[in-house]
């Protein structure tokens, strides 16, 4: 199962595309997804901790641009976005 995760705001730093492509084996669920994209910083950017709390912190949204929560079950190929919190005054 391929899921296509569309970065946004301060998660484009993650990849110099504005997605990144995870090739899963088995259906999932968000916070699994918050998992793999942790394990992907670790390998890519030695854990950096600021990339892991955006990623702890980030709200994610189906493609039906839908906001989903840590139980949402991806159960076939398709989009998620990562929507880090935005600061700001």
């Amino acid at each position: 199962m391929k899921i296509k995760l569309e970065l946004f705001g301060a998660s484009r730093d993650f990849s110099n595309k504005d997605y990144l492509e995870f090739d899963l084996k088995e259906k999932i669920e968000i916070k699994d997804l918050r998992r793999e994209i942790i394990d992907y910083l670790d390998i890519n950017f030695k854990g950096n901790e600021d990339f892991i709390k955006i990623v702890k912190s980030s709200a994610f949204c189906s493609e039906d641009n839908n906001i989903v929560n840590d139980n949402f079950k991806i159960t076939k190929d398709q989009k998620i976005g990562i929507i880090p919190p935005i600061g700001g005054g």
